[in-house]
């Protein structure tokens, strides 16, 4: 592992050497010179120059190349709700050539065509036109057949170097899985990764992983999440080492990682890297939803082998795990799929496993109440202190990325224990076992329901559309064990009382994670909800919106496979004009267990108890029983009976909808 690292830290080296920085490309003072597209198109030229500028202009239109979907996908250039026009995504003046190549394909194409007269030179802070925009001086040379001798070619040697450093052989799909306890990555994140050639075991640790971020400030969960949607913030490329990644995910934030081997050809490699060496120094907008980290990656995708329509699939939203779901569904664009288990996945498969005797023995080293020399009166069987020093090692490093055992005593205690590993002869402990779904084979984000139902006596029909995610009452099969993310859910009720269709109720995030509490795993749980929803309120108990936050954590435990309980305890708080003060305020707890009766069918009975204190108060509860039965890879069926007590009305609900999800 030393010597893998070795080597990756050397590259590193030389492409930092190459790059100027940690952006994929260049930096940002890389432009094509310091002129204006209206000045390089008034370069003095010598008389062949001259005359192959011409030529080449005239020849561009004839061909329409500016209308060429090709040159579009490297300008990405995107409809805007399909009916507005096009516009490139980029926001840095430095991706233009020409002062309007944000909205005019055709003044973007010739501006760059009298940018690559420039006879600017290369230094370590600027380069010249035909280096800096790689892809498209490429894509042009293929399509006008540049004179040599009227446009000289110009020495790029700062791309080539960082091109050499990357040492691509293969590109790689990256799908890390959901983590809910950072908003940037609730949905999943996915990156590119450029492999070497060398397809020896660990070689994958050599790559560099090429990936698009927002550059956030710290700011908390919730002004992320508005910032994020509003597109507050600026997102770019950086290339990084693929290590570095994996140790955030699998070992820090505990994500399983599903790595995708695309079918790309050596060209198509080439044609990427130019284009991500384009995009180095750029900035986009970062939008939560839509311009993305997934999105972005597939229009990068989209030049790599053109004709692909991947980005088209998304015209409103991208969600990581759908266009994961696009890339695996695309004929021809995935050969192989890696699963790379988290730390913590590695770990519980081996305690759920593993001995007792061997699980405390693991314990007691990982916390130093047993040094590796007294093992073997405690384990007299050799592969069973193989075993345990194996855990014990995972154990210690495990806590301490989390802080959970001191920092100062765990290298020389990770020493001992890898030293004394080395020494025992015993088999390696067995890896968890490859889920039997992918990510991109589980449901859809997008749901659409449609119920019917009776509530306090009156009948109901509904229909309801949740944008994005998954909640914990869908088929589970791909998705985090859990977890839920609901976002962005609308629901509009007719009843059968006044034959009247409204508004019924508005769902901004739902969110809640359930993570098993285990011996050696002290996890906690939590939940969250904000939104709008009619309540019975009022004294003649009409139906009126009410504004609804919640926030409170506890624990669950998984008892037996395929049961998962929880407790939590929370704080709810209503805003409403028809309440008393216009608001009221309260804690309640809440338990339920998830039980999963068979592969297909899911059952949920709760309970919630509460007392508002502030405002208009009164008790308040549920206690219902939810029933999930899963028809199929993209539809299920639930039903739910309820009884429910607010704001002093007491009533009963019980309903049925099937769920599409796309």
């Amino acid at each position: 592992m030393s010597f893998l690292l070795l080597r990756c830290l050397a590259r590193s080296a030389v492409l930092a050497l190459a790059v100027t920085g940690s952006t994929v490309a260049a930096t940002p003072s890389d432009a094509p010179g310091s002129q204006s597209a209206a000045a390089l198109a008034a370069l003095p030229m010598d008389a062949p120059a001259a005359k192959a500028f011409g030529a080449l202009i005239a020849k561009a239109r004839a061909l329409r190349l500016a209308d060429d979907p090709e040159w579009r996908a490297m300008l990405h250039y995107h409809p805007r709700f399909g009916f507005l026009a096009p516009r490139a995504l980029p926001d840095s003046a430095n991706f233009f050539a020409s002062p309007r190549g944000k909205t005019d394909a055709s003044a973007e194409l010739e501006a760059q065509l009298a940018a690559f007269f420039s006879d600017e030179a290369e230094t370590d802070r600027t380069q010249n036109p035909q280096c800096r925009f790689r892809a498209r001086f490429a894509w042009l040379d293929a399509r006008l057949d540049f004179d040599a001798a009227g446009l000289p070619r110009r020495p790029c040697v700062r791309f080539d170097n960082w091109r050499r450093a990357l040492d691509p052989g293969r590109v790689t799909l990256v799908f890390a899985s959901a983590y809910l306890n950072s908003p940037s990555s609730a949905y999943g994140h996915t990156l590119l990764r450029i492999d070497p050639p060398d397809r020896s075991a660990g070689a994958g640790l050599l790559s560099y992983a090429v990936n698009f971020a927002a550059r956030t400030d710290g700011s908390n969960a919730l002004l992320y999440a508005a910032r994020g949607l509003a597109g507050g913030y600026v997102g770019a490329f950086a290339t990084m080492p693929y290590y570095t990644k994996v140790a955030e995910y699998n070992d820090i934030e505990n994500r399983d990682v599903w790595e995708y081997e695309l079918t790309l050809t050596p060209a198509e490699i080439d044609r990427m890297l130019a284009h991500l060496w384009e995009l180095g120094p750029v900035e986009f907008d970062y939008f939560f939803l839509d311009e993305n980290c997934a999105y972005h990656l597939l229009a990068v995708l989209e030049v790599a082998r053109p004709g692909l329509r991947l980005t088209d699939q998304f015209p409103l939203y991208a969600i990581p795990a759908d266009t994961v779901r696009a890339v695996a569904r695309t004929e021809g664009l995935v050969q192989q799929v890696h699963y790379r288990p988290a730390r913590g996945t590695v770990l519980r498969h081996w305690l759920r496993n593993a001995p007792p005797a061997v699980i405390d023995a693991a314990d007691a080293l990982s916390v130093g109440r047993l040094r590796a020399a007294d093992l073997s009166a405690k384990l007299p069987v050799e592969a069973d202190r193989a075993q345990a020093l194996e855990m014990g090692y995972e154990l210690l490093d495990y806590r301490r990325l989390r802080g959970e055992v001191p920092s100062t005593d765990a290298p020389s205690r990770i020493r001992e224990l890898l030293a004394a590993r080395a020494k025992v002869d015993g088999p390696p402990a067995p890896e968890p076992p490859r889920p039997a779904v992918r990510p991109d084979e589980g449901h859809g984000s997008l749901r659409l329901s449609l119920g019917a139902g009776t509530q306090a006596g009156d009948g109901f029909q509904e229909v309801r559309l949740r944008m994005a995610y998954h909640d914990l009452m869908d088929p589970e099969p791909g998705f985090l064990r859990g977890g839920q993310l609901d976002f962005l859910g609308f629901v509009l009720r007719r009843t059968n009382d006044d034959d009247r269709v409204a508004f019924d109720r508005f769902a901004l995030a739902e969110v809640m994670s359930l993570t098993p509490r285990e011996s050696l795993f002290r996890s906690w749980s939590w939940r969250g909800g904000v939104g709008l929803a009619r309540t019975t309120v009022g004294p003649d108990g009409h139906r009126l919106p009410v504004a609804y936050a919640n926030m409170g954590g506890g624990l669950a435990f998984e008892p037996a496979a395929g049961v998962l309980a929880y407790g939590l305890v929370e704080g709810d708080i209503r805003a409403s004009g028809h309440l008393d003060g216009g608001y009221a305020i309260g804690p309640a707890a809440r338990a339920g267990v998830y039980i999963d009766a068979t592969p297909r069918w899911r059952l949920h009975p709760y309970v919630i108890a509460g007392r508002r204190v502030l405002g208009e108060t009164g008790a308040f509860g549920d206690l219902g029983l939810e029933q999930r039965f899963t028809l199929g890879p993209g539809a299920a069926f639930t039903n739910a009976a309820r009884r429910r007590l607010d704001f002093g009305f007491r009533e009963s609900r019980v309903a049925a909808f099937l769920h599409l999800y796309f």
